[in-house]
């Protein structure tokens, strides 16, 4: 008896197999026949759904905590403007140190961006792409969909407002100036920051305040500073020295009214020769070294000097002026004195803006003013003349190290008056003609301090004391016939 076992196996797994293939291909059918169903009701649904609300926005969406759903456009339109119109009352008072300015909402249309938001809300759904607008209108109807309100204002309106207010605030940057010719400063000056009205940051300010101000149920006041950008230079001081003279450290003023033409002129040649130096740190600065001969070979004129107890015209007179200033320079800088010296009379072209005792003269080469530079950077020294106002004024530049001075009001004490007028003939001038050659003056003692501390710590503690002699007028009397 013979079995063939292996030919019944075959059959077993062909029928089996028949049986996979049949089952796979009814899994597919189905499938793709539920698929097509889904698709086509869905397809028709959105056709239903979009034909039913075909100029209306789908139901479910928000703007913030408004419902829009079903509205039109222009319904959401309208219902935003006339939100808007409920604020347009409100105020806005933007204030600054030029001015104030006062707007309205309604002036510069402030309010919520009413054709953005129906347009956006409208187009939730609409974007043609099928999966995305099922899906988030399927949202919109199961749990909402929510837009973040949008706010806008007229950017030209509130520019044109401000444009006044703008022109003052407007300044350009300034840049750095440093020129060295032979170990003198020929040009100078600092570098500036310019600013401008900040038109951004003012417009995110006025925005941040939507929510509060569009939801309150009466007229608002907000009140805030008009931002103000800087404005960088592109050359700054730091860039073009490496000297540390980059901040004005001390400053003087003088006037010298009634001058006459030849001290007017030396003052103007003083100041301007003195104007560009630098002293380095450590350094002792000589005014009578400095400025060098003073006299007609170099170029100046002749003025009234005080010269053995008299006033007589010499040259150079009105230098003192010069040494005046610059020491009331020194004094606000804090640095050290090493040698001063009192008029031997009380001036009355120093005391036009000062109190008495606040002067120093000079007198080459015995009498000095001098100073010395006790910080860790070079100082210039810049004049500046103003012939039109009679104005001197000298500005030391360096590096602030943290000094603060302190100076008390000059004590008047032990005044005298003048002696009598004194008449001398002089047979140069026609007779019947005065001229008063020398002015009458008071005695007195002037004193006063200056105390400079640093970091908390006292550095330097002066006193400085002024014996004025009283001086007699002198005045010629013509004999010449």
């Amino acid at each position: 008896m013979k079995i063939n076992f292996p030919k019944v196996k075959l059959r077993f797994k062909l029928k089996y197999k028949k049986r996979i293939l049949h089952l796979l291909k009814f899994g597919f059918w189905f499938t793709t026949g539920a698929l097509l169903t889904i698709i086509f009701i869905t397809g028709f649904g959105l056709f239903y759904y979009q034909h039913t609300y075909g100029n209306k926005i789908y139901p479910g969406i928000y703007v913030g905590s408004f419902d829009v759903g079903g509205k039109s456009k222009q319904d959401v339109e309208n219902f935003f403007n006339n939100r808007n119109s409920l604020a347009k009352n409100s105020e806005f008072v933007l204030t600054s140190d030029y001015a104030v300015a006062t707007i309205s909402a309604g002036e510069i249309n402030f309010g919520y961006n009413s054709p953005l938001l129906a347009n956006q809300a409208y187009m939730i759904g609409r974007s043609g792409n099928f999966i995305s607008d099922v899906s988030l209108i399927t949202q919109a109807y199961l749990t909402g969909v929510y837009l973040s309100p949008s706010y806008a204002y007229n950017e030209t309106q509130l520019s044109d407002t401000l444009q006044p207010i703008a022109e003052k605030i407007e300044k350009k940057p300034v840049d750095a100036l440093f020129t060295i010719v032979n170990n003198k400063v020929t040009a100078f000056r600092l570098s500036e920051n310019g600013q401008t009205l900040d038109s951004q940051a003012l417009g995110n300010k006025i925005l941040s305040y939507s929510t509060s101000l569009l939801d309150a149920k009466t007229p608002q006041i907000i009140a805030f500073p008009i931002p103000i950008a800087v404005l960088e230079p592109n050359i700054t001081t730091d860039k073009v020295n490496k000297l540390g003279i980059k901040e004005l450290i001390g400053t003087g003023n003088s006037l010298f009214f009634h001058s006459i033409p030849g001290r007017i002129f030396n003052v103007n040649l003083a100041s301007n020769r003195l104007s560009g130096i630098l002293v380095a740190p450590g350094e002792t600065f000589s005014f009578d070294q400095a400025l060098g001969d003073i006299s007609a070979f170099s170029g100046y004129q002749q003025a009234y000097v005080i010269q053995n107890g008299h006033t007589v015209l010499g040259d150079g007179g009105g230098v003192c002026q010069v040494s005046t200033t610059l020491f009331r320079a020194i004094l606000d800088a804090g640095l050290p004195i090493v040698e001063r010296h009192a008029h031997a009379y009380r001036v009355g072209y120093y005391e036009e803006n000062s109190p008495p005792g606040i002067d120093a003269t000079v007198f080459s080469p015995t009498v000095d003013l001098k100073f010395k530079n006790t910080t860790n950077n070079y100082i210039l020294i810049q004049s500046q003349v103003d012939l039109d106002n009679l104005s001197l004024t000298f500005n030391l530049y360096g590096t602030k190290d943290g000094r603060q001075v302190t100076m008390t009001t000059p004590v008047v004490t032990n005044e005298t008056p003048p002696p009598p007028d004194l008449y001398q003939d002089d047979p140069t001038l026609p007779v019947g003609t005065i001229k008063q050659t020398d002015f009458a003056a008071w005695g007195a003692d002037v004193s006063f301090t200056r105390t400079v501390t640093q970091n908390g710590k006292q550095i330097i503690f002066d006193t400085f004391i002024s014996d004025y002699q009283p001086w007699q007028a002198v005045y010629l009397r013509g004999t010449k016939s």
